[in-house]
């Protein structure tokens, strides 16, 4: 696989930290050193869904150099949770990244899970949203939602969803 890095950032391959089943582990750095996203291939899915939140869609846009099995992969800008209800305790309320499954119907979802099928089984490029993290406009004290929305005008969230839409194999 390959994809556009963007010119100030680096990819690290933690050392010693082997993705499940032995496939490929990445970090995608900006020139902060903050992790931007992460690239894991042969990754074992199959969580299941016992709670649901209200979502949102903030981006999209398909995916179709990843095709697998006639599924045409996404990359979603989502979150979970509004001011009425929190999202999932311990786990991202918004995320980015490249997932296979459907988008939600209905007014909730599951938690964020962003996988895509990727031989042998599945792969993630994507992170959470951490306004610790990501350079986010705007008064600190506003709702993590309202910041996650305020992100997504960023160029650093620009740069991101350049990165990982421009996921694709590389024949060899």
């Amino acid at each position: 696989m390959a994809f556009d890095l963007p010119a100030a950032w680096q990819v690290k391959d933690p050392a010693g930290e082997l993705a499940e089943g032995g496939g490929a582990f990445a970090e995608v750095r900006n020139q902060a050193g903050k992790v931007m996203a992460t690239l894991r291939t042969n990754m074992a899915t199959g969580s299941t869904c016992t709670e649901r939140y209200p979502y949102s869609v903030l981006d999209s846009a398909d995916l179709p150099a990843l095709v697998q099995g006639g599924v045409v992969p996404q990359f979603l800008f989502e979150t979970r949770g509004n001011t009425a209800t929190p999202g999932p305790p311990n786990t991202p309320a918004a995320g980015y990244g490249i997932t296979s499954g459907p988008v939600p119907a209905g007014a909730d979802a599951c938690p964020i899970f962003q996988f895509f099928r990727w031989p042998p089984n599945a792969a993630m490029f994507g992170a959470s949203y951490d306004p610790a993290n990501n350079a986010t406009p705007g008064d600190p004290s506003l709702p993590y939602l309202e910041r996650a929305r305020a992100y997504r005008d960023t160029a650093e969230y620009a740069d991101i969803r350049r990165m990982i839409t421009s996921l694709r194999p590389v024949h060899r």
